[in-house]
């Protein structure tokens, strides 16, 4: 692994070179499949399980994902530590094999925090990093700002960077003239978009086709439409629950055969919904438990289900043939 001082040095010869070329000095990880962005198993104490990720982590080695997503949305990153969020990730690597790709969460509110949080993410074995946008003074999260926040993290950080946009989450959708201005850093190599909107995505990936720059679509809702217009994967929550099927939809759009992909597309909609914008990680992780990986409580103050919002989790599945 390059060193922080020299990479710097070389994504600022990088960016020089972009001035006169759509070509960056070191080539991108391809960044093309799918990714389920793990959740967190917990103690009844609400410590980090480790005995359980790991046993998850065995399980999901079965199913043929790019790689995994750790610390993301799905992992409760906001009501870990610094020093788990690290941990989480070592402990992945660790049980991960080499061929698959880590994307570590390493989003924080400030750029310092950020950047530092990026070169442990590094050090603890992320081949690149997912970097959310800050969003507590989001009235001030103008396109400058952001400009700025994420140039500073991809200068400083010793592995590629990915950017994320999850406006249902933040309240905050990184505006697509950042998203085009950021495109043209070396160390920037593609974008996480949880948005849903698919003329945003494809004009996106319009505007960035010369560059080595990748999306990924942020949920397995609007996959298939993703790949239509420009998306090269997903990372995809119902990827910890129904992993292969996920990675049948990738397989079938990326094959062009849409008639399937289609078919599979409708059925995964509804239990998608469910354990996203419905009942978010909580649904997710007790959906987890049905099909045999560890998903567990949440950490406080998420609250688990109901009984009611159980049954109707367990109907949107059933509805679609899962279960």
């Amino acid at each position: 692994m390059l060193c922080p001082r020299l990479w710097r040095s070389l994504c600022a010869l990088g960016r020089r070179s972009r001035s006169f070329s759509t070509t960056t000095t070191t080539p991108s990880p391809d960044l093309s499949g799918i990714y389920p962005p793990i959740a967190t198993p917990f103690t009844a104490s609400e410590d980090v399980d480790y005995g359980k990720l790991e046993e998850n982590l065995q399980k999901y080695a079965k199913v043929p994902f790019r790689g995994l997503v750790v610390q993301g949305s799905n992992g409760e990153y906001p009501f870990l530590s610094e020093e788990e969020r690290v941990e989480v990730v070592r402990a992945v690597r660790r049980n991960l094999p080499s061929e698959r790709l880590l994307m570590a969460g390493s989003g924080c509110e400030s750029t310092r925090a950020t950047v530092r949080l990026t070169e442990r993410m590094a050090s603890a074995g992320a081949d690149c990093v997912l970097v959310v946008t800050p969003c507590f003074y989001k009235g001030k999260m103008d396109n400058a700002a952001l400009v700025q926040h994420f140039t500073q993290v991809a200068d400083q950080s010793p592995v590629p960077v990915v950017l994320y946009s999850v406006p249902a989450n933040t309240g905050l959708e990184l505006p697509l003239e950042a998203v085009l201005s950021l495109a043209q850093h070396p160390n920037i190599v593609g974008l996480k978009d949880s948005g849903g909107d698919i003329t945003r995505i494809g004009l996106i990936a319009h505007k960035t086709s010369k560059l080595e720059f990748q999306l990924l679509a942020g949920s397995a809702g609007f996959l298939m439409a993703a790949y239509g217009v420009g998306a090269v994967g997903g990372v995809c929550a119902l990827a910890n629950v129904l992993g292969p099927q996920v990675c049948d939809l990738h397989s079938l759009c990326v094959s062009g055969r849409w008639d399937e992909a289609l078919s599979l597309q409708q059925r995964l909609i509804e239990p998608n919904t469910a354990v996203t914008r419905g009942l978010g990680v909580p649904g997710l992780k007790a959906a987890m438990e049905w099909f045999g990986f560890h998903g567990g409580s949440c950490r406080s103050p998420l609250q688990p289900l109901t009984e009611a919002q159980t049954l109707q989790l367990r109907q949107h599945f059933s509805n679609n043939g899962w279960i």
